[in-house]
């Protein structure tokens, strides 16, 4: 019998993060085989051994996974229960002990509050009352489920709280209360580590949000203090080591206007604010994940350029129809622009695609990639320069 060329990396859910190890993964001779949820998806139109599938269903999951090394994930929400049922079956990375971190809030602020993790001041709240007695205002997030700005609500009274109950009482989420941080910007530490505990930390980036989805992300932050900058990866490191993460581990943080970093949110897979590394790093975020799950060495994760700026292309309108249509302009415009499409249809606020642009000058990289970015959403004209 011939021995398979390599190992089999299964990876369960269809989005654009599990389109972008398709690339590392071909270069490198790994197979991947993908569980999506629906027919065309974002992944499925990269990766050919695919099935389709209800990541909920124990059952699906065993299925796909036969033969496989390891299984890996393009989100957070296969129930834990499952996770744990994997493990006899194969190496399920990140592990479930981690991966609940990311997949509850209110586990993820136990815990780092129990290592002594600078993060807001927090609470489980169970009632409008017990939100009033933690302090308005604040902000109250679903404990689970929630992402890109969904299941978040900006409080200032307890008539304000009611829809954030009555979500929580049709799910198996709680509540979590936490202050309203007064900060000078949002900051992102990545780390990739491996079954053996070797860590590569990615330089920490600048993100900015609007209406809670990623809009843009400049790599290296610009005018971060060198020990602060320090103390995010620390704490990222310490991180992935002590929840036993594999893989990559994003670490949201606030930088605050006292000069302090706090925690934010954790994400346990590539992030959207490591997506300037597939062309600005080193080795990207998506190759150092798959050399994570498979306890290969890891890539330097060092930048290639003083500066990576990643603008999110968000759906909506295009100046032709069609997205494809923006390339004969950004690629003219601008011959040394990356672009990376997720083949999804537009929808407004839906990411689509992101645009990386790289130099020596932040004000020309933050340019070419806004430019291009508005060209692709249709927000410029044919005239635009």
């Amino acid at each position: 019998m011939t021995a398979a060329p390599a190992p089999t990396v299964a990876v369960i859910g269809g989005g654009q993060l599990a389109r972008m190890l398709a690339e590392p993964a071909a270069a490198m001779g790994i197979p991947l085989r993908l569980l999506a949820e629906a027919e065309g998806v974002s992944a499925a139109q990269v990766i050919p051994d695919q099935a389709v599938g209800d990541y909920t269903d124990l059952a699906t999951l065993q299925r796909v996974v036969k033969g496989c090394e390891v299984v890996t994930f393009d989100h957070e929400h296969v129930p834990t229960a499952h996770l744990h049922a994997l493990e006899q079956e194969l190496a399920v990375r990140p592990g479930p002990d981690a991966l609940v971190h990311a997949q509850d809030k209110g586990v993820m602020r136990e815990r780092l509050d129990a290592l002594g993790v600078p993060c807001p001041r927090n609470a489980i709240v169970t009632s409008a009352e017990e939100v009033a007695a933690f302090g308005f205002p604040c902000v109250l997030k679903s404990t689970r489920g929630g992402y890109d700005g969904k299941g978040v609500w900006f409080v200032s009274s307890a008539g304000e709280c009611a829809p954030a109950f009555e979500a929580a009482g049709s799910s198996d989420a709680r509540i979590l209360a936490e202050e309203l941080v007064d900060f000078r910007r949002e900051l992102s530490a990545l780390v990739a580590r491996s079954p053996s505990g070797q860590v590569a930390a990615y330089p920490v980036v600048q993100s900015t949000q609007t209406d809670g989805i990623c809009a843009e992300v400049v790599a290296p932050a610009p005018d971060l203090d060198e020990g602060l900058a320090l103390q995010a990866q620390r704490i990222a490191m310490r991180l992935a080591t002590d929840l036993g993460v594999t893989g990559i581990l994003a670490v949201e943080l606030f930088e605050t206007t006292d000069g302090r970093v706090l925690v934010n949110e954790l994400a346990m897979r590539p992030h959207n604010t490591g997506h300037w590394s597939q062309d600005g790093a080193v080795t990207s975020q998506f190759e150092n994940h798959l050399r994570a799950v498979l306890d290969l060495p890891l890539g330097v994760p060092d930048a290639r350029a003083s500066w990576t700026v990643m603008v999110n292309i968000l759906g909506g309108s295009t100046a032709t129809g069609r997205l494809y249509d923006g390339y004969p302009h950004a690629l003219a415009r601008d011959p040394r622009l990356r672009v990376h499409l997720y083949g999804k249809e537009p929808r407004p606020g839906r990411k689509v695609g992101h645009v990386n642009a790289y130099g020596d000058d932040l004000v020309d990289c933050l340019e070419r990639a806004r430019h291009a970015a508005a060209w692709f959403r249709g927000d410029l004209g044919e005239t635009s320069e």
